[in-house]
């Protein structure tokens, strides 16, 4: 069991190998269904309090209907729904009808593996690698949903959020309770003022509420310090994106802000320090 525990043991790493794996096969399926189950949800919800009469009420969640090609709606076999290997033996496309399988499924569950395996080999399989894995499913299943949709779930947001201020009890986290309280309070109303300052100057909204909340998910890992280096990094991120993406549709179009708060938060909490104390060198020397 102690194998377990221990950083790059080959137990551990083939363990968070195989977990990451099931888990980017999870976060897919998440990816895809949890934005329309809130739009049945909030349309059955408008019709209720419209006084409309509701037809009786799909059954579609994360579990049910089961697996199944969107296309012909065949069901996906077990052994057709294997994380990683599926994807490459079915030669991306549906076995029934030949239609093709998203790559974004399997670069998911890629990039899940190998997260998991890179936090094996950091912390063994130890409470940080469970935090952290957590973390970050949470932020690739936001990313994609945002980038998709424009939307950022309370179901993932809320759960970041509170899986951060736990973390900061815990004597390994680099912040304590209170500079997790006072991250995540600062890094919502920054935003927050932000949007009601861009609402009154321009009539329009520039973001939405989600974004908040995943801010203050990050800042609650990272602090309060180090928002300037999450907020920064995913506006110039966002900017130079934008202005590419305008280019070549020869026209402005609405980019989600999720994606680069999540690429910043990352930034942030992995080198955020050594970014901030090259700047104030920087500032020194000049």
């Amino acid at each position: 069991m102690d194998a377990l525990l221990v950083a790059a043991s080959w137990q551990a790493l083939l363990i968070a190998g195989l977990l990451g794996a099931s888990v980017g096969s999870f976060l897919n399926v998440v990816i895809v269904r949890l934005p329309k189950q809130l739009q049945l949800q909030w349309k059955y919800e408008c019709a209720e309090l419209a006084g409309e009469p509701i037809r009786e009420k799909t059954q579609f969640n994360i579990a049910v209907p089961g697996s199944h090609c969107p296309k012909c709606q065949s069901a996906v076999a077990w052994y057709d729904n294997i994380p990683i290997l599926s994807y490459l033996i079915l030669r991306a496309q549906c076995r029934h009808c030949k239609a093709p399988i998203p790559i974004y499924y399997w670069l998911v569950e890629i990039a899940t593996t190998a997260i998991f395996i890179a936090l094996a080999w950091q912390f063994g399989l130890t409470l940080s690698f469970w935090v952290f894995g957590t973390a970050l499913s949470l932020l690739i299943a936001m990313t994609l949903i945002d980038y998709q949709h424009q939307l950022l779930p309370d179901n993932l947001t809320y759960p970041l959020l509170w899986l951060a201020l736990l973390w900061s009890i815990s004597p390994l986290s680099t912040v304590t309770p209170s500079q997790a309280i006072i991250g995540a309070v600062v890094g919502y109303l920054s935003l927050w003022s932000l949007y009601w300052l861009f609402k009154l100057l321009t009539g329009k909204e520039g973001m939405g509420y989600g974004d908040f909340k995943l801010l203050a998910g990050l800042s609650a890992f990272t602090g309060v310090t180090l928002l300037p280096v999450t907020v920064i990094f995913s506006a110039v991120a966002g900017i130079v994106i934008g202005l590419a993406v305008a280019v070549k549709r020869k026209q402005s179009v609405p980019i989600p802000f999720g994606p680069f708060l999540a690429i910043g938060g990352v930034i942030s909490y992995l080198w955020g320090e050594t970014l901030l104390q090259s700047y104030w060198q920087w500032l020194g020397v000049m």
